[in-house]
């Protein structure tokens, strides 16, 4: 006899551009419970809802150890994403429960609104908007991206996307990443160098790797003291990376041209002073928010979750 799994679905976002995702689970006879909240579910909303479940497909929300202890009948979790900060990978492994990712799901996405972010903050696009709603039609002089280097933290799968958007603009590409695809930075023409020499020569600078206790407020005073004055940071990787009281600093103090963040430690940011600063261009965490990369992270993660728990079946019986 087929057995009935119970599924919880936190992201919002899931199955709103598209039905495929949700009418595949519910073919499969499961039982779809999705986040009632209409936000991001606390930790005790999470260790509530986790208790009867057998698989879960997750956002940000928290799956931390004692989350996760909650859910005694917990088989698969699917990330709806690639991040795995907010689960406790660990924990999981330790219980035997698989985790999965949407991996290159949303990197043609979120490397878009990368450059996206790099463009505006270069050429004061949020403030010359504002401007000439008040009729202010006064010229706002701004920076170029055109030829310009631009330092990569990070390599991988949206890295090199960024990269390939970046030869479009003759940018010089710099590198810097512990995992090294050297055939690839060879054939496309980017530069590994060490953290302190990207820092140094970039002119854009764009973060694209996970959070961990390595990468925690890498770019802190220091970083920003090495950058050049008219440097562009941008970050769609991770709130955490950038320390963000330092990132405060360095725009009051024009030590940098300008940021451009998609991710804060705290959405919305728990220092409001960033959002009175008019060299920084915010979003709110929403670089892989567009319909197309929703629906492939949606099938993804219900296909990634289907298999895991056909794997789970097969093996019991």
């Amino acid at each position: 006899m087929k057995t009935t799994y119970k599924i919880l679905i936190t992201p919002r976002s899931f199955g709103k551009s598209s039905s495929k995702p949700l009418d595949l689970l519910k073919e499969k006879g499961y039982e779809v419970v999705q986040n009632p909240y209409g936000r991001i579910m606390t930790r005790q909303e999470m260790m509530k809802h986790i208790v009867d479940v057998d698989g879960i497909i997750v956002g940000v929300d928290p799956l931390d150890r004692e989350v996760l202890a909650c859910g005694k009948r917990l088989k698969a979790i699917s990330k709806y994403g690639v991040g795995t900060d907010n689960i406790d990978v660990e924990y999981a492994k330790e219980k035997n429960i698989p985790v999965m990712r949407t991996v290159g799901a949303n990197a043609e996405a979120v490397a878009d609104f990368t450059f996206a972010l790099m463009l505006a903050v270069a050429r004061r696009i949020v403030e010359i908007d504002a401007g000439c709603r008040k009729l202010n039609w006064n010229k706002i002089t701004s920076i170029e991206v055109h030829g310009k280097t631009l330092g990569l933290i990070g390599l991988g799968a949206i890295g090199k996307k960024v990269a390939r958007r970046a030869a479009g603009f003759d940018m010089k590409v710099l590198a810097f990443d512990t995992f090294k695809d050297e055939v690839y930075a060879k054939e496309n023409g980017i530069t590994y160098v060490t953290l302190e020499e990207l820092l140094k020569e970039s002119d854009f600078i764009s973060l694209h790797l996970p959070l961990t206790d390595e990468t925690r407020n890498l770019i802190s005073y220091e970083q920003f003291k090495m950058m050049k004055p008219m440097a562009v940071i941008v970050n769609t990787a991770r709130g955490g990376i950038i320390d963000e009281n330092a990132l405060l600093w360095a725009l009051k103090e024009k030590r940098i041209w300008g940021a451009g963040i998609d991710v804060f430690e705290e959405e919305p940011p728990k220092n409001s002073e960033l959002l009175k600063m008019d060299n920084i261009v915010i979003g709110s965490h929403c670089a892989a928010s567009t319909y197309e990369a929703i629906e492939k992270m949606g099938m993804m993660a219900a296909e990634n979750l289907i298999e895991c728990l056909e794997k789970h079946e097969a093996s019991a019986n």
